[in-house]
């Protein structure tokens, strides 16, 4: 059975024209029927899929990997409290929260979002993730650049520094690479996707196709980890 309605959508449409905590509140339980507890179950179908492909990323509570519905607004000119969208991130369980690579699906009255790579690296996390491919341009070339993989998903993405940074050579085979400043990959379907018995396997198989690039990152970050080298503190939730 398909794990949101028409009904979900709506109350996102809703949402939308009255984003306020007085709209909210008194539809609490509402929100938790149409939409969170339908994501958790999907989310735990989709984290026992996951153990086929990538078990490293497979949370010990498969709620935990759901975004909350509450914005942070502290620095952002949108004040409005809540978000639009229900989002989940399938993360390495060997790194920290929102530093390395990982998978993404969300969906929304607008549309659904299926995404992998990594996002917001962290200083040491970049720089693990461009000396790799420095190291190997050609085969970093390849990897993102496989036939299925852009058909499915469409070319590599991510924001551009207007100079190589300091420390690569302007001139290296991998110069347009190590302009990123992330690096993912992005799928956009119509809403109605949600609505189909077979969402979870759609998510599924774009996971899959996306999986040799998250693990490519994140072998590249793993690699880079001193033994030593004490936790860093938990990064902020990046605001999507």
């Amino acid at each position: 059975m398909a794990s949101f309605t028409n009904k979900s959508l709506t109350f996102f449409r809703q949402l939308a024209k009255n984003n306020k905590r007085d709209w909210f509140q008194p539809r609490k339980e509402l929100y938790d029927e149409l939409i969170r507890f339908p994501m958790i179950e999907l989310v735990e179908q989709i984290a026992a899929d996951m153990r086929k492909f990538a078990i490293d990323y497979v949370p010990a509570d498969p709620a935990k990997a759901i975004y909350r519905i509450y914005r942070d607004t502290r620095f952002s000119k949108d004040k409005t409290p809540y978000k639009t969208h229900i989002a989940a991130h399938f993360q390495h369980q060997k790194l920290p929260k929102n530093r390395a690579g990982g998978f993404y699906f969300s969906v929304s009255h607008t549309g659904v979002e299926i995404a992998g790579g990594i996002y917001m690296p962290g200083p040491e996390e970049l720089a693990a993730v461009r000396d790799e491919i420095a190291r190997k341009p050609k085969a970093f070339a390849a990897l993102t650049s496989e036939a299925k993989l852009v058909r499915r998903l469409g070319p590599l993405r991510g924001e551009k520094l207007a100079r190589v940074p300091k420390g690569f050579d302007p001139e290296d085979a991998a110069a347009e690479y190590l302009r990123m400043k992330n690096f993912y990959f992005d799928l956009t379907l119509d809403s109605s996707a949600a609505l189909k018995p077979s969402f979870r396997k759609t998510v599924i198989d774009h996971f899959k196709l996306v999986a040799p690039v998250v693990n490519y990152f994140n072998r590249a970050v793993l690699a880079a980890i001193k033994p030593e080298e004490p936790d860093r503190p938990v990064r902020p939730e990046p605001m999507f």
